[in-house]
């Protein structure tokens, strides 16, 4: 089976989506990729995920890739003595370490003296998703005397936001480590990485990870927007945070960043998924509104790799539902003339190498004539990537002997993976790829698939190699 689609769809698992049989069903309703949530849920539930994912693997024979997200720091303020607080606008209300003295109208704990060092005078704080914010008139690195800018009821253990200000905090925290090296034992695909601020949050997760899984940075911090070039550099993939993003800056801002993101990650080659608050309402409701469907589309007229659901599959009402739903708004958007316009209007020029020289080339011929399927040999993945960048108008079979490989590019816009055995020569390969796209349901004989690949066969990142053919 093959989707009749060029974006990918990621849909978190949870307590609406654990069994088997939801599994197989979230899989066939369209899901490429599904994603573990390490905020939530033990050890043992993500295994037990994971071999699920595999089993279902298995049985459909499609490589299905699995995303680890890790919690990441979680700033909170501490207890208060007698319940909730109501924070009226123009008070004083101060921030401190006192761990041990609950909290009530005028002041509570913030156990986090790495804040407090990164404070000066006129900062803002948010606290509780943006609901309640504050204003910072004198600091030191014990307390902060603020004035409340906009109140409200305030409980224990709500979040802290700090807009603005690079924390001196590494984004791996000791549950983030215990759970990487558990997500990577199990043999995860994918790796996303919470609160990232700098590239050098990457780097560092890098070298744990070293080459086992690919690393997605999530980008939910402005300071990480500040850093987006570089940060997408050091990445194998992006994830655009947009419910972190909308608290930590004006959301009017959010749209604009987005295809920011977007556009340099296209232009980097990198699969960047497009996350948060999607299809929200489908928590609750068996349909979307029409603006969540709006949303959906203008993130794939953008031309991301991938969009993402979250509550909606693993906690709703109606996981299979909004699957579904993402995968017909998918497919009804890509059969829209405009849609390739808007993603030729939005490619950038090939890098000058022999990759981005074929790839782009590739895109050419599919353009002048009537091609049924791309087919990128790869070991790496890059090929096949590298062609991604460049959007053809068919699809990519993306051909590896490696089946890790295989579940990556299930995240990449556009690729079809397929597991298959290494070629020697280039009779071999024109053979294996007419029978592929032919076994696949791309094509039938007489039809025409364009190839690319590397010579030496099997050597990463040789991509110099095009070939036009003719199924038989």
């Amino acid at each position: 089976m093959h989707r009749l689609r060029h974006a990918k769809l990621v849909a978190t698992l949870g307590p609406a989506s654990s069994d088997a049989a939801t599994i197989r069903a979230l899989f066939e309703a369209g899901a490429d990729v599904f994603r573990l949530n390490f905020s939530h849920g033990s050890h043992a539930d993500h295994k037990a995920r994971f071999d699920l994912i595999r089993a279902t693997e298995r049985e459909v024979g499609r490589p299905i890739g699995i995303l680890a997200d890790l919690q990441g720091p979680k700033l909170r303020v501490g207890k208060f003595a007698q319940g909730p607080v109501q924070l009226e606008e123009g008070a004083a209300f101060r921030l401190d370490l006192d761990v041990d003295l609950p909290g009530d109208a005028c002041r509570v704990c913030m156990p986090h003296p790495e804040i407090f060092r990164a404070l000066v005078e006129g900062t803002d704080l948010l606290l509780d998703d943006g609901r309640i914010r504050l204003k910072v008139e004198r600091c030191s690195p014990t307390h902060a005397d603020t004035r409340v800018i906009a109140g409200g009821p305030l409980s224990d253990r709500k979040g802290v936001n700090v807009p603005g200000v690079v924390l001196p905090l590494s984004a791996l925290t000791d549950k983030d480590r215990a759970d990487l090296d558990y997500a990577l034992g199990l043999g995860v695909d994918w790796v996303a990485l919470s609160f990232v601020q700098r590239a050098e949050d990457i780097v560092e997760i890098k070298r744990i990870v070293d080459g086992a899984a690919g690393i997605v940075a999530k980008l939910e911090k402005p300071s990480a927007i500040v850093s987006l070039e570089a940060i997408v550099r050091e990445s194998d993939a992006i994830m655009v945070a947009r419910g972190d993003l909308g608290v930590e800056m004006p959301p009017e801002r959010v749209p604009s960043i987005q295809k920011r993101i977007v556009r340099a990650c296209r232009k980097a080659g990198k699969p960047v998924i497009v996350a948060t608050q999607m299809l929200e309402s489908m928590v609750s409701a068996p349909v979307p509104t029409r603006a969540e469907a709006s949303d959906v589309a203008a993130a794939i007229y953008d031309g991301a790799d991938a969009v993402m659901l979250s509550a909606e599959s693993a906690a709703g009402k109606y996981p299979l539902e909004a699957v579904r739903m993402m995968d017909r708004i998918i497919a009804r958007t890509e059969i829209d003339p405009f849609y390739r316009d808007a993603i030729d209007a939005a490619r950038s020029g090939p890098k000058a190498n022999a990759a981005d020289a074929i790839g782009s080339a590739v895109s050419q011929i599919c353009a002048v004539m009537h091609v049924v399927a791309t087919v990128a040999y790869t070991s790496s993945g890059y090929s096949a990537l590298r062609l991604a960048r460049e959007r053809p108008q068919a699809p990519i079979l993306g051909m590896t002997p490696r089946a890790a490989t295989a579940r990556r590019l299930a995240l990449a816009w556009g690729v079809h993976a397929v597991l298959c055995d290494d070629v020697t020569n280039v009779s071999e390969m024109t053979d294996v790829a007419c029978e592929t796209a032919r076994r696949e349901g791309f094509g039938a004989s007489g039809h025409t698939v364009v190839i690319a690949a590397g010579m030496p066969f099997g050597a990463a990142g040789t991509t110099n190699l095009l070939r036009i053919a003719q199924i038989s």
